[in-house]
C-alpha cells in the first residue's frame, strides 16, 4: 500500500502563479534555495523545512512567512482573520524569532571571516606594507630612478588597504612627536613627545595598532 505522502502542489502553484513564477526551478533560483527544498514544501515537509530557507521562498513568492506556512501547513498555523490596527504591533512567530536569530548568527560569522581574511591577507603584505613606503619615498626624492616609474601600479594595493580601512600612521620622512604606543625607535631613547623622523611607516586599522612606525632621532 503507497504511503499517504502529503500534496501541497496545488497550494504552491497558486502562489506561484500569483507571483509570476512559472516552475520550481525559476523559485529556488530567485529564492536562492535549492530547488529541493521546493520540492518539499509539495510533499508537506514545510515544518520541518530551516526557517532562514523557508523566509527566502515566502520572499520570492511576495508573502509573509505567516502566509506561506498557512497555506503548505495549514493544521499548524493560521492567518489571522483581520490584521494589526495601527496601534496594535502581531507578536513575531516562532519561525521569525529562529530566522532573526539566524540572520544575526550569520551577519557574525560573515563579519569573523571577514577579519580573519583581512588579517591573513596582511600578514601576506607585510613585508610590502611596512618596506614599499620607503622604497617609494627614495623613488620620489630621485626622479633618476627608474623605479618611480613604478609607482602607479601599486595604487590598487593602496586602494585595497583603504577599503580595509587600513591607515598609514605617517608618511615616511615625516617629523612627529614621539608616541612610544605608535612608534619603535630603531636607535637610542626617546621621551614620549620629543621630535622622531619616520623611516618605516606603520599602521593602524580603526583603534587596532597592526605594526608600529619605525623611529628615529631628530
Amino acid at each position: 500500500m503507497a504511503a499517504n505522502i502529503p500534496d501541497y502542489a496545488p497550494q504552491l502553484q497558486r502562489l506561484m502563479q500569483q507571483a509570476g513564477i512559472s516552475s520550481d526551478r525559476e523559485l529556488s533560483q530567485k529564492a536562492g534555495v535549492p530547488e529541493i527544498q521546493v520540492i518539499r514544501l509539495r510533499r508537506g515537509l514545510a515544518l520541518k523545512t530551516r526557517a532562514d530557507i523557508l523566509l527566502k521562498i515566502s520572499q520570492a513568492l511576495q508573502i509573509s512567512l505567516t502566509e506561506l506556512l498557512a497555506t503548505l501547513a495549514p493544521d499548524f498555523v493560521e492567518l489571522e482573520k483581520a490584521p494589526p490596527t495601527a496601534l496594535e504591533k502581531a507578536p513575531p512567530t516562532a519561525l521569525e524569532q529562529e530566522y532573526q536569530r539566524l540572520q544575526v548568527a550569520i551577519a557574525q560569522q560573515r563579519e569573523s571571516l571577514m577579519q580573519e581574511f583581512q588579517l591573513a591577507s596582511v600578514q601576506i603584505l607585510e613585508s610590502w606594507m611596512l618596506q614599499w613606503p620607503t622604497a617609494a619615498s627614495k623613488a620620489q626624492e630621485n626622479h633618476n630612478l627608474r623605479a618611480q616609474k613604478l609607482l602607479p601600479l601599486l595604487r590598487p594595493v593602496e586602494q585595497l588597504l583603504q577599503h580595509w580601512g587600513i591607515e598609514a600612521i605617517a608618511p615616511v620622512g615625516a617629523e612627529i612627536p614621539y608616541n612610544p604606543q605608535q612608534h619603535q625607535l630603531i636607535e637610542g631613547t626617546a621621551q614620549a613627545g620629543e621630535p622622531v623622523k619616520v623611516r618605516y611607516t606603520g599602521y593602524t586599522q580603526g583603534d587596532k595598532l597592526l605594526y608600529r612606525a619605525k623611529v628615529s632621532l631628530v
